[in-house]
């Protein structure tokens, strides 16, 4: 496969435009406050029958994307092996493209009378999103020549950005301004069509990736003996095997596991803390994850130049030291002026540390491989599990300690302990150190 093709690098960063809608308004925006209101009503308060089982919604919430992450940890590596070996990897996430974007869509059906449904095109969305992602993540070393990969992973999160930021404005308007658009104020449609929005867009712009990208990687050689519905555990645990003596790898993961315990924390509880700790109206919320968006594309690209010049690990730590500064201000915040101007902060930083972390990882990645895609099932494996470390912990400590505040402390404790490994990890060129 020739390496750094315009036309394939565009089409491959036309994926993060196609599907970030899905993290945006499903994950981040829309959805969460649709589900808690669609969910609650003045007999029963917050409470909701759920296959016989009467649950609090947002512990049902909580829950549901706890399903999401538990499957997409076990499927992926299953998956990603086959794609290894068959080389089939668009084939593969064109099929969780569509599972992804078809079930966004269905969420137009969800009703507090289809409760189950709902629930159940949610946490297929949510495997949709986090099944592509691993196996577009993987076409990245594939796709792009070592000194170009943190440039080519920073335009494809600034194209997410973007695309993400677009179609989220256009719903607000309809969600503010519902008669612009035929529909009644107070109408739950407007939300409904939103969804509706985001699985159209995603399977839309999809299919522009899916036209450019290579059809055949790079496969591996099965032997007869080989069961590919056990393949999948089986590379997993060969990865794990590899760490022992990649340690700059090892190194990495370690530190990536505990700043990404933070960063996602971050990303999904930032909204319910102002509505919690600050009282901030829906349209403040949605305006602070706009900003955040917005700014994190000028993040991806300022730290791309950043590791460019001062090498990635140093890059890194610098975001690192900004993630602690967050996490210990947001303990002092105390008006909403002081939230966004936070928020402004958090978008720069969480451009530049995805961006970042997944080039870096791409890097370290041996050079000698065809396990693209099971390196990288491992990599969302440690994703899936560090998120739900993050959320469950910052949960824990919410509960007993009475609030947030102090769950935000506990946050730069795990970045501080990134740095522990990070900081073991030379500065110089990634590539010219990986096997000392």
């Amino acid at each position: 496969m020739e390496k750094n093709n315009k036309k394939t690098i565009h089409a491959w960063c036309m994926y993060d435009w196609a599907n970030s809608v899905y993290s945006l308004t499903i994950a981040t925006a829309v959805f969460p406050e649709y589900f808690l209101a669609v969910t609650s009503n003045v007999a029963t308060g917050n409470k909701v029958n759920f296959l016989g089982y009467t649950i609090t919604n947002s512990v049902l919430y909580s829950y549901a994307l706890s399903v999401v992450f538990l499957l997409a940890a076990l499927f992926s590596p299953l998956l990603s092996s086959i794609a290894d070996y068959t080389g089939k990897k668009k084939l593969f996430m064109r099929g969780f493209c569509y599972l992804g974007s078809i079930s966004c869509a269905l969420l137009f059906f969800f009703t507090r009378e289809t409760l189950p449904i709902g629930v159940c095109c949610f946490v297929l969305a949510g495997l949709g999103f986090s099944g592509s992602i691993v196996f577009y993540n993987s076409f990245l070393p594939e796709i792009a020549t070592e000194d170009m990969t943190d440039k080519v992973s920073a335009k494809g999160f600034a194209y997410g950005y973007i695309g993400s930021v677009i179609l989220l404005i256009l719903n607000i308007l309809m969600l503010l301004q519902p008669t612009l658009f035929g529909m009644e104020k107070g109408s739950d449609l407007p939300a409904r069509i939103s969804f509706l929005t985001v699985g159209l867009w995603w399977f839309g712009f999809g299919q522009y990736s899916f036209h450019y990208l290579p059809s055949q990687t790079i496969a591996k050689l099965k032997t007869s003996s080989d069961n590919l519905l056990l393949i999948g555990f089986r590379e997993l645990t060969k990865v794990i095997a590899e760490l022992h003596w990649q340690t700059l790898l090892k190194r990495f993961l370690l530190g990536f596991f505990f700043y990404n315990m933070g960063v996602q924390t971050v990303m999904y509880m930032a909204t319910i803390f102002g509505k919690d700790q600050l009282h901030l109206e829906t349209a403040s919320l949605i305006i602070v994850i706009l900003i955040i968006q917005i700014i994190a594309v000028a993040g991806a690209q300022v730290f791309a130049k950043v590791s460019a010049k001062y090498g990635n690990i140093k890059a890194l730590c610098g975001l690192v030291f900004i993630w602690i500064g967050v996490c210990i201000s947001a303990y002092f915040v105390a008006n909403a002026t002081q939230f966004y101007i936070l928020a402004v902060l958090v978008g720069f930083v969480m451009g530049g540390v995805q961006s970042l972390s997944r080039s870096t990882y791409a890097k370290l990645i041996p050079e000698d491989t065809n396990d693209h895609a099971s390196y990288f099932s491992f990599y969302d494996v440690m994703d899936k599990v560090s998120t739900f470390a993050g959320t469950l912990s910052f949960g824990f400590i919410a509960q007993m300690s009475g609030g947030m505040r102090n769950s935000t402390l506990a946050l730069s404790v795990f970045f501080a302990i990134s740095l522990l490994f990070l900081f073991r990890i030379p500065s110089k060129n990634i590539y010219a150190i990986r096997k000392e």
